[in-house]
């Protein structure tokens, strides 16, 4: 009885981490870590494993809190001052709109060239956008879950097909494994930031994690234990850092040393993802990779678009008072109101973005995953005092080898962000 009773509880608290890979296997894996295969080879694979390994602590932080405290992020940040509070909005509204409308445009391109031109660029991120703006705002957290859970299962075995289906024609001797940074120019240094700033992805994604977990706990009435969160998000946290690396392979098998350059288009750089692979595969191959790229990209929009307007509900909420234990983000009536509207903000400023930068793919991913590597080292900060704080019961912290590898993971984030911020401003 007490095994069952266990695995019900589990089941129950299952699905904030999967829509945290939902978020994370997105633009950072499809675009990010494809170009790094092709450019690199297998070069890259020791930095993605490090990026992954040394941000950690920091995502796996938020849910410790939520099902420690019943609150989320935010309610921490606010008591660590109103400034910490604000710092997170400014970062939120900084980032959003470029956020959003990068991972939108990529799943648009894929839409494009799955269904036709019949729309364009424009008309299909529109209809991404408004369709899943009604499965989060008509639906709810419910829905959301719902979705994600069949979305995330099927890319996730597409793209494992995908990958062992590519291994065979990989040319293991020509294959680079070590980066040569004797030859590294700047332009290096700055795409390795840009790869970072989403490995897995955005470090403030931590604060929608555990707003998803209080979700969860109000949809299923179900009181998380810590490991039972720790172990939903570890199954969400591993399996995208493995994606990743498939999509790394993926990149090497197909584009490296091929001479062939990343179009600059999200149509075009969706069209040549799927004519690399079926050139390398066969046509016969093209509805499953087709599918893959599209479902990638798919669950990420699914779950940015709810993020955003439930972190800025949560944050308006917090600005005003205190967060009760265990309450629910989008119980109240000006709580629903705030969401629904920074809902209908997010996405037209998402889609005003797209329309002014179409056709400049590469320059809108590389301003949005910037701007997340930069201010990563904040939120780890904030969230290392999160877990450390007298709202955090003794017994639910992080052991103390996880908190001293917590510090080592900042350090080295806010060493790079030092030195991008030195390489492209005082050397250039």
């Amino acid at each position: 009885m007490p095994e069952a009773s266990s695995s019900s509880s589990f089941w129950k608290s299952l699905g904030p981490g999967l829509l945290f890979a939902g978020t994370a296997v997105g633009v950072s894996h499809l675009v990010q870590s494809t170009r790094a295969g092709a450019a690199y080879g297998f070069s890259l694979v020791g930095l993605v494993i490090l990026a992954n390994a040394l941000k950690y602590p920091a995502f796996s932080f938020a849910p410790r809190y939520a099902a420690a405290t019943g609150t989320s992020l935010l309610e921490a940040y606010r008591q660590q001052g109103r400034w910490a509070l604000a710092l997170y909005g400014l970062v939120t509204l900084g980032t959003m709109f470029a956020v959003q409308a990068a991972v939108v445009v990529v799943t648009a391109g894929l839409a494009q060239a799955l269904f036709g031109d019949g729309l364009g660029i424009l008309g299909y991120a529109a209809l991404l956008t408004v369709g899943a703006a009604v499965i989060n705002g008509v639906g709810s957290f419910a829905l959301l879950d719902r979705v994600m859970k069949v979305v995330v299962v099927t890319l996730s075995l597409a793209t494992l097909v995908a990958t062992a289906l590519v291994l065979p024609s990989i040319a293991w001797g020509t294959m680079a494994w070590t980066p040569d940074f004797a030859a590294w120019t700047r332009v290096d240094v700055f795409f390795v930031a840009t790869l970072v700033g989403w490995m897995p992805t955005a470090l403030d994604v931590g604060v929608w994690h555990s707003l998803w977990t209080i979700a969860r706990r109000h949809q299923t009435g179900h009181a998380p234990r810590v490991r039972e969160v720790l172990l939903d998000f570890n199954i969400g946290y591993i399996g995208t850092a493995f994606l990743a690396l498939c999509f790394v392979v993926l990149g090497a098998a197909v584009i490296y040393g091929s001479g062939v350059e990343i179009a600059g288009s999200a149509g075009g750089f969706a069209n040549q993802l799927i004519s690399l692979y079926t050139a390398s595969l066969g046509e016969w191959s093209r509805p499953m990779i087709a599918a893959a790229a599209f479902g990638v990209m798919l669950s990420t929009v699914l779950s940015v678009v709810d993020g955003f307007p439930r972190a800025i509900s949560g944050l308006f909420q917090r600005l005003r008072s205190a967060e009760i234990p265990h309450y629910a983000e989008q119980a109240t009536p000006t709580a629903t109101r705030t969401y629904d509207l920074a809902l209908l903000i997010v996405g037209a400023g998402s889609l005003g973005l797209i329309a002014f930068v179409e056709g400049r793919l590469r320059e809108l991913v590389e301003l949005a995953t910037t701007l997340s590597f930069l201010t990563a080292p904040v939120f780890a900060v904030l969230n290392h005092r999160a877990v450390l704080s007298p709202a955090m019961p003794l017994e639910c912290r992080p052991r103390r080898w996880m908190i001293r590898f917590s510090i080592v993971g900042i350090v080295f984030q806010a060493a790079f962000a030092v030195y991008y911020l030195w390489l492209r401003f005082v050397i250039a």
